[in-house]
């Protein structure tokens, strides 16, 4: 468990629904770690009032795990300095390690993660692209052995797989198993999940956080009524795991509350704040470069941090991977349409604390 608080704590937090940015990988104009750039990001996430981050995910970028060591390094840099900031700070965030991989992969990942203090396991299934649901499900068992899993329903544009609704109902009986992160970008998708969870009895404990970058806004506020089989109360989703989020988080956190709020029955629901919805999918498309099958989503999201200083490349590992043709134009569009969606200053006045 991170030393930031017991797994009990972490667990409950978790369950109350958190602001959860997917960290990306700080590198040099030589492609190299970047140590001062990281820590900076990893502050401004803490100061902005993330809840929890996760690390070694798709936005962390795969390929750390070509390299022997890199993997451990970037968990271990990004648990050393989240923990000194966030306990200078007086605040708690729940760490959450990428683990991908068939099954001795996956729990070697998970036995390093639990070593170095991560509190859960976001568990990717793309080692599994024609695996039976039975694979899967003991897969789940062996690695929530290790470590509390958060299941993974990651869209097929970017190496997911269809995991269907009987896939969700059994994973959702697994024992050590603490949440979902929605992530199919495909309504019909998301509410396959939601009902094999409704099914599953496990509905009050095991909580679904949104990945659908796509229409964040909408699923926070939706009440979803799915009849289950042993649970007839509208499940909700009540957090956010994100690459999206890993950008203007400070908005995202202004954004998240108000979410809750409405969701809590505390505030109305407004049609400016359905607009908002839409606004912060326009801005995700030009970032994640949905016009060109996401090809480019973690250069948009290093070109965004980049411009505000927090990275100073905007290179990934792998040199092929870059901006697609007008995405930049794309990116200063939404940047401009949504100013009150940007954190620029918010960063601009912390950066070189940040950076200190």
């Amino acid at each position: 468990m991170s030393r930031l608080m017991g797994e009990g704590e972490a667990r409950s937090r978790f369950q109350s629904g958190l602001v959860i940015p997917a960290m990306p990988l700080a590198l040099s104009a030589e492609r190299t770690f970047d140590p001062v750039s990281q820590r900076a990001l990893l502050r401004y996430y803490v100061d902005a009032g993330a809840g929890g981050i996760a690390v070694g995910v798709h936005a962390t970028q795969f390929a750390i795990r070509d390299t022997p060591g890199f993997f451990r390094e970037v968990l271990a840099f990004a648990m050393e300095a989240t923990t000194a900031w966030a306990e200078h700070r007086n605040a708690a965030v729940v760490m959450v390690a990428g683990l991908c991989g068939t099954t001795d992969q996956a729990t070697g990942e998970a036995r390093l993660a639990r070593s170095l203090g991560y509190d859960a396991g976001l568990l990717s299934l793309a080692a599994f692209p024609r695996g039976s649901i039975d694979e899967m499900i003991e897969h789940v068992h062996a690695v929530a052995r290790e470590i509390p899993v958060v299941g993974f329903y990651l869209q097929t544009a970017v190496g997911g797989r269809r995991l269907p609704y009987e896939f969700w109902r059994r994973f959702a009986r697994v024992e050590n198993t603490w949440g979902i992160k929605i992530a199919p970008f495909n309504r019909y998708a998301t509410l396959e999940v939601i009902r094999g969870v409704a099914d599953s009895g496990r509905a009050p404990e095991l909580v679904l956080y949104t990945g659908n970058d796509d229409s964040i806004v909408t699923d926070l506020l939706t009440p979803f009524c799915v009849d289950g089989a042993s649970h007839s109360e509208p499940i909700r989703i009540v957090g956010g795991l994100l690459g999206h989020w890993g950008v203007w988080t400070r908005r995202a956190v202004e954004l998240f509350g108000a979410c809750r709020e409405i969701a809590g029955g505390h505030a109305p629901l407004t049609t400016q704040m359905l607009a908002r919805g839409g606004e912060v999918t326009d801005m995700n498309g030009a970032v994640f470069d949905a016009a060109n099958g996401f090809a480019g989503c973690l250069p948009g999201v290093h070109t965004v941090l980049q411009g505000q200083g927090l990275l100073q490349s905007a290179h990934c590992l792998d040199p092929q991977e870059r901006l697609s043709p007008g995405q930049a134009e794309e990116i200063a569009r939404v940047r401009r349409a949504y100013p009150h969606l940007t954190d620029d200053d918010f960063v601009r006045e912390r950066l070189e604390t940040w950076r200190g």
